[in-house]
């Protein structure tokens, strides 16, 4: 099927995009950080490493799969439903919104972003508060946050993310969003090979492993700003700790932020990829 020129001016924006993960050019700073990350990793047996990262593999991946079934999930993919069915009256399942116009798509995709920078912003100004329990709670709630976005852009484009495959591509999408952007380019080939797979091959090709080493970067910037919430959450203005919560809301929604246009930019990859037949 052949684009519209629409369609195909939007081929090159993201071609454009995809093209500077490759001539992104690593500074000093970011090289020794990542010797010292794989010194510091590389004193724990290999066996150990390897374990650990299949545990966090594993505990997203149950994360994600509790999302997709929750009475919240199942009403937002309703309602993406119910838009898109008031835009196009032919359509009638998620699956069937791969035939609308990638601009209608991106409009409902757009909206789910909207949404969860919003509530990223929410929770960074309740962990910039120092409470106990927002503090304590901002990773996990930071993950259900940016997963659940990254599901409901997915269902934006028409994509099922019940099927392993689906589920599995939502999970493979976060986490590539959220790698540093010198490592951008071989999580992006990864999902490249993917999306060349049939479904039957994704199942029995499907890797031992997901989280790399470098992912560990995420988890950590969040622990430096966890830090840097406590130093200054005592310093209040009218009672308020201002700086801390701004920390707290500013970093939590360019966190969500990025993962989000990434998501974004991937699914409208994807539709135009497939609804070329895979020869753009």
């Amino acid at each position: 099927m052949n684009l519209s020129k629409r369609e195909e001016h939007l081929w090159e924006e993201l071609h454009e995009w995809r093209q500077a993960f490759f001539e992104y050019e690593s500074t000093d700073l970011e090289n020794t950080y990542d010797q010292w990350l794989d010194k510091a990793f590389s004193l724990l047996p290999e066996n150990v490493q390897d374990q650990f990262l299949l545990k966090i593999d594993d505990w997203l991946f149950q994360l994600n799969s509790l999302l997709r079934g929750t009475k919240l999930q199942k009403e937002a993919a309703e309602s993406i439903l119910g838009v898109a069915k008031s835009m196009d009256e032919q359509v009638q399942s998620i699956s069937d919104m791969r035939n609308m116009p990638v601009d209608q798509l991106t409009f409902l995709a757009e909206q789910q972003a909207s949404k969860h920078r919003l509530y990223s912003l929410f929770q960074g100004g309740m962990t910039g508060s120092g409470q106990t329990l927002a503090i304590s709670s901002d990773f996990v709630a930071m993950l259900v946050i940016n997963l659940r976005a990254v599901q409901l852009i997915a269902m934006s484009f028409g994509y099922e993310v019940q099927s392993p495959k689906g589920l599995l591509e939502t999970l493979k999408v976060y986490h590539v969003a959220t790698m540093p952007e010198r490592m951008k380019m071989f999580g992006w080939e990864d999902l490249m090979e993917d999306l060349q797979k049939n479904d039957q091959q994704f199942y029995y090709d499907t890797p031992a492993r997901i989280t790399e080493l470098i992912w560990i970067d995420e988890p950590l910037k969040q622990l430096i700003k966890t830090a840097i919430i406590l130093l200054f959450s005592k310093r209040k203005i009218s009672g308020i700790p201002i700086f801390s919560v701004m920390i707290g809301a500013g970093v939590n929604y360019q966190t969500t932020r990025k993962v989000t246009r990434f998501a974004l930019k991937y699914y409208q990859y994807k539709h135009l990829y497939e609804k070329s037949g895979g020869i753009v």
